[in-house]
């Protein structure tokens, strides 16, 4: 079992950064693919970013490309989503996901476990 708990949501001006936290409890933390996946009013769950077991692979959606950036530290059982550049499109609850094993997956339904979400403002 895993526990996931996101943190560092909140509103922000566009174009201003924001970082999000997502602390997972257990001991195999290590071992679980992580992604972040948003979701706004009225719309589907979407894919944001993922990273392997290891941080060394990585991938992102499009719309996101070059301005998040998607971290672990193992030691410290937690995945960062660090967002550059806001755009009021971003505005969203983002919740983080765990999925057991190697493969990078940019579908919702692969992933075991789910955090409660942290809900981003972006104000124009």
């Amino acid at each position: 079992q895993v526990q996931l708990v996101e943190s560092g949501g909140g509103l922000v001006q566009a174009g201003g950064p924001l970082r999000l936290s997502c602390a997972a409890s257990g001991r195999t933390f290590s071992r679980y693919v992580m992604g972040w996946f948003r979701q706004a009013p009225g719309k589907e769950r979407d894919f944001v970013a993922a990273i392997d077991w290891s941080g060394s692979s990585t991938s992102y959606a499009d719309s996101v490309k070059g301005r998040f950036t998607i971290s672990r530290d193992n030691a410290k059982n937690t995945v960062y989503l660090q967002m550059n550049s806001l755009k009021p499109e971003d505005t969203a609850v983002y919740s983080c996901a765990a999925r057991y094993g190697v493969v990078l997956s940019t579908t919702d339904t692969p992933y075991n476990y789910w955090g409660q979400g942290t809900q981003v403002t972006v104000s124009s």
